[in-house]
């Protein structure tokens, strides 16, 4: 072989031997969008599922003796003033035992349907008298039997009429816009000593705080005041702030009240002064309630 065709001869076999190295370090194009999005859209709807369930209440409530629209409302988690809309009540304190009340816009109550029965007649076939003029012929038309060629009238079968479908009655979950704990940041609303703190097994609500007359009582988050007065039996004079679709908070036993219904209010803001209005000494009750149900407070804000 001669000098030229050796050197051709290496030459091609390094460019043949780049060529494989070069494919050998090329790394596969994975797309990974997709499937990341894809996995946070599954984890938000689960996440959103997971809080839905937690919603205990239902689409409507029966109207039990002794309940007001007030104490439905705060029981329940939602300002009075919507349920009242939502239900056509003009007069927040006039509602009957045994009334259904829709906590929801969604809910729809259900509606007794009667069984349609058909008012027509049975149609029955009975044979026609005929007179004739006594003569001959007369006596025999009437001997001849009956041909078969006789029209036949059938009575017509009563139209059948189908119930209505009852209306569906959409789950609370379904309907409840709910929003995650975290979003609320809480504070003391006032200073003192707690002398009775929340117990489900001794029916106590909330915590009592202890002060003096007149000592500030302050929003313990942002919200709107859903409630202002002395409706509620056992609360005195009573605050409620509604600070999300999930929270509402309570003070009770207030000797003065400097808030409305429907005014916003900041986290520290003094809304009213502590008394002993319905209670037994100067204190503060004070709840947290999600849905309506009453928690622990201390586990969103420090007591001490």
């Amino acid at each position: 072989m001669s000098r030229f065709n050796r050197i051709f001869a290496l030459l091609v076999a390094a460019v043949i031997l780049a060529g494989c190295a070069s494919s050998k370090q090329r790394a596969p194009v994975v797309e990974r969008s997709g499937a990341a999005s894809k996995a946070a859209v599954a984890a938000e709807t689960a996440r959103a599922k997971a809080q839905r369930e937690r919603d205990w209440r239902p689409a409507v409530h029966v109207v039990q003796k002794g309940e007001t629209l007030y104490s439905i409302a705060f029981n329940y988690g939602f300002d009075y003033h919507e349920l009242a809309e939502l239900n056509g009540i003009t007069d927040p304190n006039l509602i009957s035992i045994g009334q259904q009340i829709r906590l929801f816009p969604g809910a729809s109550r259900p509606v007794p349907v009667a069984e349609s029965k058909s008012s027509e007649p049975a149609i029955k076939d009975q044979p026609k008298l005929v007179k004739y003029a006594y003569s001959e012929a007369a006596v025999a038309q009437l001997a001849k039997p009956e041909t078969a060629d006789k029209p036949v009238v059938v009575a017509p079968k009563p139209e059948k009429v189908e119930p209505k479908p009852k209306p569906e009655v959409k789950p609370a979950e379904e309907s409840a816009e709910v929003e995650p704990d975290a979003d609320i940041e809480w504070s003391l609303p006032t200073q003192g000593k707690v002398i009775a703190g929340f117990s489900e097994a001794a029916n106590r609500k909330g915590v009592d705080i202890s002060g003096k007359l007149g000592q500030p009582v302050n929003a313990s988050a942002p919200g709107k005041v859903v409630y202002s007065g002395s409706g509620l039996r056992g609360y005195g004079k009573l605050v409620i702030v509604k600070h999300n679709s999930t929270f509402l908070s309570a003070y009770a036993h207030n000797d003065k009240v400097l808030v409305k219904e429907g005014q916003n209010v900041m986290r520290g803001q003094k809304i009213a002064e502590m008394g002993n209005t319905d209670a037994d000494q100067v204190k503060l009750h004070f709840e947290v309630r999600r849905f309506g149900k009453p928690v622990d407070p201390a586990k969103y804000l420090s007591l001490k």
